[in-house]
């Protein structure tokens, strides 16, 4: 009888209830919350689905991802060795691949103008830099929490890893990605306190055709161009490139497919599962995290601001041809940030279609945060 009762005892004890805290309990709330989001409000349900249930597992079970030093049997958990490959940043950089692959870069090539609009809203990313020196963080956690700023979660993974941030990794992913779901939420706001009601409405002219060759050697001389000025770079750039390159060649049908489906799909749960277990109680219930996402937001205002206000200096200097809206694309959260301009525009005349123009800045942001990344890397010598 007491093997009986010396066995229940054990069973009980080895159950969640006896070894979580309060802290467990709250990070399974906010996971739960995630999951609502990501479900029933559809808020970037392919990125917010598997963060969600990675932060709600790591809460219940620890040791999913617990390093070979930290079990009995020197075998780290399932989910450790998925960490791993953000920290090397090996899943960041298949993530830009497979965006290259899906991408079409022709209303940038169409409109280089473009270009501007996505550096302008890159101002984000430095103003919490120094923001986050002034809170306290030193100066590769201040590069690491600013990247946020740009509405890119892999470029905030990469970025971390290579600063060796990893004890931020977290809290940064997770506050990036969780901006870039509520984009629809923040910009509206922000691109209609910088805008008149007629400046909304501006209908732009169509973008002139874009041909099959432009399209072939953009990438080609981008990476030339870019990873000759910045090499640390190339993981991401170079990846972007080479996904669009597949796509626009024309003859690596299987390799678009594969890179645009299949590996990026394999990659966004694989990163997305990881990024949310490093969120535990312990590291995610602090100051500093609340920090970060207060700097992400704080990042993300001032990015879409700069964005829309660089926009209206053009519109005011091409006299009224460039609709200041599509600026607020400039972040690189890719459709979405466009998205949202062809709603706030349609909003003033539904006949307005600013999709297409909006994808010119939209695509150069993600450039831009990339570089925005490398830059800091040269900085600080990695």
């Amino acid at each position: 009888m007491s093997y009986v009762g010396e066995t229940l005892s054990n069973l009980l004890n080895q159950t969640a209830f006896f070894n979580l805290s309060v802290g467990n309990y709250v990070m399974i709330a906010v996971a739960c919350v995630f999951l609502y989001l990501a479900i029933k409000k559809g808020y970037e349900p392919l990125l917010l689905v598997p963060i969600a249930f990675g932060m709600l597992l790591v809460n219940i079970y620890p040791d999913i991802i617990a390093s070979p030093e930290e079990t009995s049997n020197g075998v780290g958990g399932l989910l450790y060795y998925f960490y791993s490959l953000d920290e090397w940043s090996i899943l960041p950089s298949l993530i830009f691949m497979g965006v290259g692959a899906m991408t079409d870069f022709g209303p940038l090539i169409a409109n280089p103008i473009s270009f501007l609009l996505g550096a302008a809203a890159q101002v984000g990313i430095f103003t919490a830099y120094l923001l986050a020196i002034l809170l306290g963080f030193n100066d590769e956690a201040a590069a690491a929490v600013s990247i946020i700023g740009g509405a890119d979660g892999p470029t905030s993974i990469f970025l971390a890893g290579k600063l060796g941030q990893s004890a931020l990794m977290g809290p940064i992913a997770v506050a990036a990605y969780s901006y870039m779901s509520l984009v629809p939420i923040i910009q509206p706001p922000i691109m209609r306190f910088f805008t008149t009601k007629e400046e909304r409405a501006i209908k732009m002219a169509q973008l002139r055709p874009v041909s099959k060759l432009e399209k072939i050697l953009f990438p080609i001389i981008v990476t030339i161009i870019v990873c000759l000025i910045l090499p640390t770079t190339a993981p991401l750039v170079g990846m972007l490139m080479l996904g669009n390159l597949f796509r626009e060649s024309g003859v690596v049908h299987q390799l678009t497919e594969t890179a645009s489906n299949a590996l990026m799909y394999i990659v966004v749960i694989l990163l997305g599962t990881s990024v949310g277990a490093s969120t535990s109680a312990e590291a995610f219930l602090n100051v500093s995290t609340l920090k970060i996402v207060l700097l992400g937001l704080i990042a993300f205002i001032f990015g879409t601001a700069g964005g829309v206000l660089f926009g209206k200096l053009l519109c005011h200097l091409t006299h009224g041809k460039i609709n200041p809206l599509i600026g607020s694309a400039g972040v690189s959260a890719v459709p979405m940030a466009a998205r949202v301009s062809q709603k706030v525009g349609a909003e003033e005349d539904p006949t307005n279609f600013l999709l297409m123009h909006a994808m010119g800045p939209n695509v150069a942001g993600v450039i831009g945060t990339a570089v925005a990344a490398g830059v800091f890397m040269a900085i600080f010598g990695v």
